[in-house]
């Protein structure tokens, strides 16, 4: 692994700061799900107490990112069917619900139109992981539109946990691929026809995308 710049006892007072970096490893792959996560290590690696880091850990439990396992420590969460489901639940309310009230005009919608380019130059290069990350921006930007820091924290800690499920998959191109042109559909139909209708649009596409990652689950035979 690549050594990590040491961080402040301020920079991570509370575990805040050393979780959201943490988090991010997560998502980016660097820890698998179903890893254990070894605490002296961890703690050598990031410059922080052991005290520090099992207050990250707590936090990212909370979140869903972490488990404790008795005798074994703690491992990154490896989602399961049930979790899935709940995440894409909770996603139809949080994204359906944001773009319905949402106006065109609000400035998120720039940066939903970026994330739909930057998907579309990720295709292009065969950069699948490039996608991902263009796609999750897009659904970021969305939740944007609803102005409630709230909302965006409760958003960023689904997205974080849906990373996961597709780390599970390990397929980004059947994961991601399909959805670069729904992204832009949902877009272009906002702009068009007003937040309502994009709503609709989206619950669709959700769906699909729920099938989609249920699907793959079956075939890896998980439960």
């Amino acid at each position: 692994m690549t050594p990590t710049a040491a961080l402040s006892p301020e920079a991570v007072e509370g575990g805040g700061t050393l979780a959201e970096l943490l988090s991010a490893r997560i998502a980016a792959g660097e820890f698998r799900p179903g890893q254990r996560l070894s605490e002296s290590a961890l703690a050598q690696r990031f410059s922080v107490s052991r005290n520090t880091l099992r207050e990250a850990f707590r936090v990212l439990a909370e979140q869903g990112l972490l488990e404790h396992v008795p005798h074994r420590g703690v491992s990154v969460t490896a989602p399961r069917v049930a979790d899935v489901l709940d995440i894409y639940r909770v996603r139809r309310h949080v994204e359906a619900g944001a773009l319905a009230r949402a106006d065109a005009q609000h400035p998120a919608t720039g940066r939903m139109r970026a994330a739909v380019e930057a998907a579309d130059t990720a295709v292009a290069a065969g950069d699948w992981a490039g996608v991902g990350t263009a796609n999750m921006a897009f659904h970021e930007a969305l939740v944007s539109l609803s102005d409630s820091p709230r909302l965006l924290r409760t958003h960023r800690q689904l997205a974080a946990e849906l990373r996961l499920a597709f780390l599970v998959i390990g397929d980004p191109q059947a994961l991601h691929g399909r959805f670069v042109a729904r992204n832009r559909a949902v877009l272009d139909t906002f702009l068009a026809a007003g937040g309502v209708a994009a709503a609709a649009e989206l619950e669709a596409y959700l769906t699909e995308s729920e099938r989609t990652v249920l699907g793959a689950y079956a075939r890896l035979g998980l439960d």
